[in-house]
């Protein structure tokens, strides 16, 4: 069965990548004749879904997921045959927003992925999803919590100071507002841009601000 083209559907760039050439040309066949226009890893840009076929999340499909998303992915959906609870938290870190399980990998619910990844929302099975959600409740309880970390990787402290200096506050005014010394603040700032790997403190409180911690 091959999905049909529905009339006045925007096109969307797809690539597919699998490390099977018979797994890569099958979910290609699939695709061909939908509102999807399949395209080679050079073409690979902000205006490209990808689809990543896999037996199982391992560390070679992290980096491929990884490599897509750096060379501009808009999405990458994996596809796999087998998704156990350290898989699906592998492929989430990795960069995945979409994954669908092999044996549900009809044209619809394929063409149903693509469209959902192309206007910038994931897409996950509601056991996956439920499944997800407490591996994220693990890990907050049992590694984050006793670090004083959030998900975000910043700890509630950090995220004060950042709060403070979104208000347009400076570092003086900070330290005197938290009873802080001033260079306790900017060793504050310091750590959060390293650890996160962000330019400087703007960076820093634009980052919170996408998280929605201020």
């Amino acid at each position: 069965m091959v999905a049909e083209l529905i009339p006045g559907t925007e096109r969307i760039s797809v690539h597919v990548a699998a490390s099977d050439p018979l797994s890569r040309a099958g979910i290609s066949s699939q695709l061909r004749g939908s509102a999807v226009d399949l395209v080679e890893i050079e073409a690979v840009g902000q205006d490209v879904v990808a689809l990543v076929i896999a037996d199982q999340m391992d560390a070679e499909i992290s980096r491929l997921i990884r490599s897509l998303r750096m060379r501009g992915a808009r999405r990458v959906i994996v596809v796999a045959t087998r998704l156990d609870d350290a898989g699906l938290l592998a492929a989430v870190e990795a960069g995945a927003s979409g994954l669908i399980r092999r044996s549900q990998a009809t044209p619809q619910n394929l063409i149903g992925a693509i469209r959902t990844a192309a206007n910038g929302e994931g897409s996950l099975p509601p056991d996956l999803l439920g499944r997800l959600l407490d591996q994220v409740e693990r890990l907050q309880h049992q590694v984050l919590h006793p670090r004083g970390l959030t998900l975000a990787g910043l700890t509630d402290r950090e995220i004060e100071v950042l709060r403070l200096l979104s208000d347009g506050l400076d570092t003086n005014e900070v330290s005197q507002r938290l009873y802080y010394s001033e260079r306790t603040v900017k060793n504050i700032i310091h750590d959060v841009t390293s650890r996160l790997d962000l330019r400087n403190r703007t960076h820093a409180v634009a980052y919170a601000i996408r998280q929605g911690l201020i």
